[in-house]
C-alpha cells in the first residue's frame, strides 16, 4: 500500500471509530416520558385553564399549599394542547375580586371570566405525610373545560370525596357547591402501595438518567420529586375523566 493509499484508508476509517466510541460512552439510549394530551379538539386551538389555590384538608399545617398549588400547574402546563395561567396571576385577580377562596359555583364564573380561563381547576389536599414512605392525596375538580364543548357545571371537592370542605360555621354539614364538576377525581399516592410504586416507576422513566444511583427509588426519598409525581398523576387522571365525559356527552347527543 503506498502512503497516499494509507493516508486515504485512515481518512476513511478515523470517522467511523470516533463515532463508535462516542457511542459506547454515550451509556444506554434514553427514554422521552410520557406526555398527557388535551381531550379537547385541537384544530380548535388550545384551552386555557387556571388552577385555584389548593385549600388544606389533610389534618397537617407541615405542608406548603403553594408549593403543592404550583405543582399543579406545572402539570397543567405540561398537558399538551393546553395552556395553564402562572399562579400568582390567579392570586392577583382573587384579591382585585376580595377572595380569598372560590366559595360558590357563581364566584367561580365570575374568576374564570376576569381571567379569561375556559377551564378553572378547584381542589383540596386530603392527605400529607412527608416521611419515608411519603404519601399525598388530592382531590381535584375541572370546572367548565371549554366553553364551546358543553355547558359549566359546578365545582364540588366536598362532593367528589364524599365530605364537606369549610362548611361555613353554624350551618352544619352543608357543601359548599351544589351542582357538579365536569370532571373531577380523588386519589390517595401512597409510598408503600406497590400500585402507587409501579406508576411512579413508569412516571421516573425518562425523567431521570438511566443508571443514576437509587434509580426511580429517588422519587421515594424526595418529597419535592414525590409531589411533583402526585400532581402529574392527578390532572392526567382528571384529564382522563374529562375525556371520557366528553365521549359520553357525544353519545348521548346522537
Amino acid at each position: 500500500m503506498t502512503s497516499a493509499e494509507c493516508m486515504r484508508w485512515i481518512r476513511a476509517v478515523l470517522p467511523i471509530a470516533a463515532a463508535v466510541a462516542l457511542a459506547g460512552c454515550q451509556g444506554p439510549g434514553l427514554t422521552p416520558p410520557r406526555v398527557t394530551t388535551s381531550p379537547y379538539d385541537s384544530s380548535v386551538g388550545e384551552a386555557l385553564w387556571a388552577v385555584v389555590p389548593l385549600r388544606n384538608d389533610s389534618g397537617t399545617t407541615i405542608l406548603n399549599l403553594d408549593a403543592l398549588s404550583d405543582a399543579v400547574v406545572r402539570s397543567c402546563q405540561q398537558i399538551e394542547g393546553v395552556r395553564c395561567l402562572p399562579l400568582n396571576r390567579v392570586l392577583a385577580e382573587m384579591r382585585g375580586l376580595g377572595m380569598t377562596s372560590v366559595a360558590s359555583p357563581s364566584e367561580a364564573r365570575v374568576l374564570a371570566d376576569r381571567l379569561g380561563v375556559n377551564g378553572l381547576i378547584i381542589g383540596a389536599v386530603t392527605a400529607f405525610d412527608p416521611y419515608d414512605p411519603p404519601r399525598i392525596g388530592l382531590a381535584l375538580a375541572l370546572e367548565g373545560g371549554q366553553a364551546f364543548l358543553g355547558d359549566p357545571g359546578g365545582i364540588s371537592v366536598d362532593e367528589l370525596r364524599g365530605s364537606v370542605v369549610g362548611s361555613a360555621p353554624g350551618n352544619g354539614a352543608t357543601a359548599r357547591f351544589r351542582s357538579l364538576p365536569s370532571a373531577s377525581v380523588a386519589v390517595v399516592f401512597d409510598g408503600r402501595n406497590h400500585g402507587t410504586q409501579m406508576e411512579l416507576r413508569r412516571y421516573a422513566r425518562g425523567r431521570h438518567e438511566p443508571g443514576s444511583a437509587g434509580g426511580w427509588r429517588t422519587y421515594l426519598k424526595s418529597m419535592p420529586l414525590f409531589t411533583e409525581f402526585a400532581a402529574h398523576a392527578a390532572v392526567s387522571r382528571l384529564v382522563d375523566e374529562e375525556r371520557l365525559r366528553l365521549a359520553r356527552a357525544r353519545v348521548s347527543s346522537r
